[in-house]
């Protein structure tokens, strides 16, 4: 009886022609596994595509509900952004990509796991960071780091030698991952920075052009940093996501065109459309600023930091973002109300917020008077803030005689 090997396979390029080489090379029953992520692909096509390819089974399994409550609502509390820019669409799938990979090789008693990523990207990291943490004893078929093939043009034409089909030409060669969150193009034209983005690359997101020409409001409520609620209707966090994804797509939202720096150690290029996510992240963010005091919310802004870097590196199953986790839900214990955000060509503009926890107090903060301040205080107390200045000042003027 062959040795078993689990392939994450998605129908793609890579994938597709993953089946045919193993077949070639190894003497192993492949076994195909479709992680649903909340990418837009006719299931039932990729489970027949698999096997038509060689595959002897198929598994698809749909974690759309799981990915977006246990992986992206814990991003978006984080406020977890890499390099300013990039909300990490497919960084935050991987590590329940990689679970799910674990767990059918146990069901199906295999010693191996197979992915199509290629030998300079983050995804190989990723995968195979969580298949160390979950089960150290499975191994890993990277086909990029061992084939001739050295190019998705290469690819292609041995696809194409195979009869595989493929949903990629040489003229529209641009890698694309799509799950509920995002979708990322990367390759092709894009490649170089001196390129303006393709008219026809975006699929989720209207271009500013074309976006609406009239103004929307979205209200989303919050409890204990999750939105739970979308214009007064109470919705799980996957039909949120999916339905802000339609309404952010239809005034150009979340288009982020970034040159990252990669794990493994180069610059590249990637053009990101995700509108439900940065209209969450941005909803978010408000209410924070609302309900946390500012050395909670100062201190958070620098484990932001470092758990975006954990996703980004692959690095999920680590007691580090487990800690991170129960600070960041600790912080989160107050972030419940509402807030309203105004939609228009791209932009995302605040448009009013409350919530039961609000720190801002409208009798202190404006410029009436108070029982809670006397503006005669402030005397006292810039001078004794401006006290190291001072003596800084007397130090260097006394040196210069």
């Amino acid at each position: 009886m062959k040795e078993k090997v689990i392939l994450a396979y998605s129908g793609g390029l890579d994938t597709s022609i993953i089946i045919p080489w193993i077949k070639e090379n190894y003497d192993l029953d492949i076994i195909a596994a479709c992680i649903n992520v909340g990418q837009d692909d006719d299931m039932s096509k990729v489970e027949e595509k698999a096997i038509k390819s060689g595959a002897s089974k198929a598994y698809i399994e749909n974690v759309v509900d799981e990915f977006v409550s246990d992986y992206v609502y814990k991003a978006i509390k984080a406020n977890a952004v890499y390099e300013d820019k990039y909300l990490m669409g497919t960084s935050i799938a991987r590590p329940l990509i990689g679970k799910k990979l674990v767990e059918i090789a146990h069901k199906e008693g295999a010693k191996y796991i197979a992915h199509g990523c290629t030998g300079k990207g983050n995804d190989q990291v990723r995968f195979e960071a969580a298949i160390a943490a979950l089960d150290p004893s499975i191994k890993v078929i990277a086909p990029w780091r061992i084939w001739d093939i050295s190019s998705r043009e290469d690819a292609i034409d041995y696809a194409n030698e195979k009869g595989i089909e493929i949903p990629v030409t040489k003229e529209k060669i641009y890698s694309r991952d799509m799950n509920l969150m995002h979708i990322s193009h990367e390759g092709g034209a894009i490649e170089d920075p001196k390129n303006e983005q393709p008219e026809d690359l975006y699929i989720m997101t209207k271009t500013l052009e074309d976006a609406k020409d009239e103004a929307e409001y979205v209200e989303l409520y919050f409890e204990n940093g999750e939105a739970v609620k979308l214009n007064g209707k109470e919705m799980k966090p996957s039909a949120i996501l999916a339905e802000l994804n339609k309404i952010g797509g239809e005034h150009g939202i979340g288009i982020e065109d970034i040159l990252e720096n990669r794990l493994v150690g180069m610059k590249s290029r990637g053009i990101y459309e995700t509108p439900g996510a940065t209209i969450l992240m941005s909803a978010h963010k408000e209410l924070e600023h609302l309900c946390l005091d500012k050395l909670t919310y100062q201190y958070k802004q620098m484990l932001s930091l470092k758990y975006a870097e954990l996703v980004y590196n692959g690095t999920w199953f680590c007691q580090l973002r487990e800690a991170l986790d129960a600070f960041i839900d600790k912080t989160q214990e107050t972030v419940t109300g509402w807030v309203k955000l105004k939609l228009y060509k791209g932009n995302i503009i605040f448009a009013g917020m409350d919530s039961p926890y609000a720190l801002y107090e409208h009798s202190i903060s404006s410029f009436g008077a108070s029982d809670f301040y006397d503006q005669k205080d402030a005397t006292g107390f810039i001078n004794i803030f401006n006290l190291p200045l001072k003596i800084q000042a007397m130090t260097n003027k006394k040196n210069e005689k």
